[in-house]
């Protein structure tokens, strides 16, 4: 895979990388522009923004957390994209207080939904800052990956309040406040004005994969990313996924602009 990341942190981000990277490359031909504008909110310390960084594009990374936003800037170094990475310090929010509305190609929005009060105008916001025939790249905990991974622990009661709570907890000691079905997350979307191209389960099987196999069992690490990558488009196993990612576009489908009609068809 074209993954740049670690081999093990592969897992958790090949299938999101491969659907990202290839969404930015119908991006640049539709525009006809080599260098796109990302925005990457929640993007802590650039396992996303760093690689996208790298394809040639410029990506302005927004997070709360000072030490994550130091992160980045030292990963972007060592990377040799620090002229082409941004970080500053701001939330889902109040995300205009920091970037431009209407003001990039693609937006990142991972890990971002599970823990603002309000997860629909965290997208909106999101959706406000792409430009018409702009990309919005949703990644959120799956409920159904939490209630397997508590029954498999032998959990059962905290497995059945999970599948039970509006929010997908397991408990008061749970340390997520939010967690989404495929349907939930893609309804998100579409209530933004999205256009819901794609949706992906992922880590399947990553977590519930003893590492050790993983480790020492040759060619393992390949065959199980590649198992990842099979299975991330199957619906079947969008309600078993420990996260769920929505691409969605704003506006017609991605159409280069030398191709488009000039008659106002």
């Amino acid at each position: 895979m074209s993954d740049p990341m670690r081999p093990r942190a592969s897992l958790r981000t090949a299938v999101v990388w491969e659907v990202l990277k290839d969404a930015l490359d119908r991006r640049v031909k539709a525009t006809g522009r080599d260098v796109l504008d990302v925005l990457d909110t929640g993007g802590g310390s650039g396992n996303f923004a760093v690689p996208a960084a790298r394809l040639g594009h410029r990506v302005t990374v927004v997070d709360p957390s000072p030490n994550a936003l130091f992160a980045l800037e030292r990963r972007a170094a060592e990377a040799g994209v620090a002229d082409r990475v941004r970080g500053v310090q701001g939330d889902a929010h109040g995300l205009f207080d920091v970037v431009d509305r209407a003001g990039h190609d693609a937006v990142l929005c991972h890990g971002v939904l599970e823990y603002v009060d309000d997860p629909g105008e965290a997208v909106r916001n999101a959706v406000a800052a792409l430009r018409p025939g702009g990309v919005l790249s949703l990644l959120a905990a799956g409920l159904g990956g939490a209630v397997l991974a508590r029954a498999l622990a032998g959990h059962f009661k905290e497995a059945r309040r999970a599948l039970d709570d509006p929010n997908g907890r397991w408990g008061e000691a749970d340390p997520v406040p939010h967690r989404f079905t495929a349907e939930q997350l893609a309804a998100l979307a579409g209530d933004a004005g999205l256009r819901v191209a794609a949706v992906h389960g992922v880590r399947v099987f990553a977590d519930l994969v003893p590492g050790v196999l993983v480790d020492t069992e040759p060619g393992a690490l390949e065959a199980l990313l590649a198992l990842e990558a099979a299975a991330a488009e199957h619906t079947a196993f969008h309600a078993v996924a420990t996260q769920l990612h929505v691409l969605g576009v704003l506006g017609v489908p991605d159409v280069p602009e030398e191709s488009r009609g000039t008659d106002g068809a």
